[in-house]
């Protein structure tokens, strides 16, 4: 079976094309003729992110759009466990370099945690843009990271810590605390399901969420003897996880 190599570009479409030919346009097609200027006997790779993918050689390159041979399809099954992180919204942008880190790891779904000592606050028209920001930085990674699978940026645009608690199951989720004597490099993991981290803003986890949090079946856990920042403790513990589960 004819593969790609490895630096052939992504481009995310709504549906994969069933014909053994098609033309990428709208904005994907553009970036690909345009930005990309890709060109007659090149390959590129067209993911549904739900698991789907065809590869496709270029055959001619027109305005705003490509023409394309389909060479090869592929479908991955979704993850399992899934990896869910409740990410606590952080000021500047910090939230979205957490994110985007994230989803080039493997993270599989992402809920934007209005913690107490969150300085940034969403609400209303504010909290719907920053939360189309998170997806729109989300979408961008899986295609850099040429994901077959989009995470879900879900949830409300800030989750309540009562939201968050809902989501937790015992044995399958886990807080970074800085005062857990838990490693996650030894906690029990579940075989299937999903595993939820959840993840503190700049000034960290409350008591009374930690207590919530464990109350609601979550393990306190820490990473190591430093303090990672809010935009770096989600990707070491999914590399922690990644490695342990086998998805590396």
């Amino acid at each position: 079976m004819y593969r790609a190599g490895v630096s052939a570009p992504l481009f995310l479409v709504d549906a994969l094309p069933a014909a053994a030919s098609h033309t990428l346009d709208g904005p994907e097609g553009h970036h690909a003729a345009t930005v990309q200027r890709l060109r007659a006997g090149e390959t590129l790779i067209l993911a549904d992110g739900r698991g789907g993918s065809v590869t496709g050689r270029v055959t001619e390159v027109r305005r705003g759009s490509v023409d394309l041979e389909i060479v090869a399809r592929e479908h991955v099954p979704a993850a399992d466990p899934r990896l869910v992180v409740a990410q606590g919204i952080a000021k500047g942008d910090r939230g979205e370099l957490a994110v985007q880190a994230m989803t080039e790891i493997g993270v599989d779904e992402i809920l934007p945690w209005a913690a107490s000592r969150s300085v940034a606050q969403w609400r209303g028209d504010r909290g719907a843009k920053a939360r189309d920001k998170w997806v729109s930085t989300a979408r961008e990674a899986a295609k850099q990271a040429r994901r077959a699978w989009l995470p879900v940026v879900g949830g409300d645009p800030d989750c309540s810590t009562k939201q968050i608690a809902a989501r937790l199951a015992p044995g399958a989720a886990f807080v970074l605390h800085e005062e857990a004597t838990t490693a996650l490099s030894s906690a029990p993991l579940p075989p299937s399901g999903e595993i939820v981290l959840v993840i503190g803003p700049e000034g960290g986890i409350s008591e009374a969420e930690r207590e919530t949090f464990v109350a609601a079946g979550a393990t306190a856990v820490r990473l190591g003897r430093e303090v990672l920042r809010t935009s770096t403790a989600g990707v070491a513990a999914l590399s922690v996880l990644s490695a342990r589960l086998g998805r590396w």
